[in-house]
């Protein structure tokens, strides 16, 4: 179980061990060998980007299965694992679709991580978790990942972990150069008080994370009004 907060640098520390093992096998390319799940596409977007990264000068592969897209892009997900892939990086729901259509095999999997296991569990995915735990090996290793360590992780570690190591890193002040500000208010008037905030001339450059892909698009067009060119992802 590792507990930090967001940007110490997780996802590297489960995904280098990893590709260091894969290039010291002499596995099946044809059998998943390690397993990610994350909560969202963009994160197993993320994740999946930067095992590409990493893995650029060895023959490691992955891929990243999620939901929101088509049909077509369903099929190519489900091809291009029939065809053989080291690393699976899946959202919950799409990995339970896979499982269903029976278009994977996991029975060789030696390594299962779970990135934000935090949020996952917000999210509503622990019958998922359970479910998708009882398709793997015992003798798998299993990584926990998350930014808190409430008591439902606890919880889910006991069923899913055995005599499991803790790394927790208790960090409670920002960044180097970073200074935080939090202001309380009804949801009414968050917008209204990003457009006051990025009106004041204090930002020459200003990044604006929002929940949702609805909220980003709600956004781009409530500050469309303010002297500053934007760019919505």
């Amino acid at each position: 179980i590792a507990c930090a907060q967001t940007g110490t640098g997780k996802t590297a520390a489960f995904v280098l061990p990893i590709l260091n093992k894969l290039a010291s096998s002499e596995g099946n390319s044809k059998e998943v060998n390690t397993l990610i799940i994350a909560p969202t596409r963009e994160l197993a977007q993320q994740i999946d980007q930067q095992i590409e990264g990493f893995s650029y000068f060895t023959n490691a592969s992955s891929i990243a299965i999620y939901g929101g897209g088509d049909g077509a892009a369903w099929e190519q997900q489900k091809k291009a694992i029939r065809q053989g892939v080291d690393i699976l990086v899946a959202t919950p729901g799409r990995l339970i679709a896979l499982l269903n259509s029976n278009d994977t095999n996991l029975s060789h999997i030696k390594h299962l991580i779970l990135d934000e296991a935090d949020r996952m569990l917000d999210m509503g995915f622990s019958d998922d978790i359970n479910r998708i735990v009882k398709q793997l090996p015992t003798d798998r290793q299993t990584l926990l990942f998350s930014a808190t360590m409430p008591p439902k992780i606890k919880k889910l570690a006991s069923a899913i972990l055995r005599d499991p190591e803790e790394i927790s890193l208790a960090i409670s002040k920002p960044a180097a150069g970073i200074s935080q500000k939090a202001f309380m208010t009804f949801d009414g008037q968050k917008t209204p008080l990003l457009k006051f905030l990025l009106g004041s001339g204090r930002f020459e450059t200003v990044i604006v994370f929002a929940g949702t892909k609805d909220k980003v698009k709600s956004l781009e067009k409530e500050l469309k009004g303010l002297d500053m060119p934007q760019k919505s992802f």
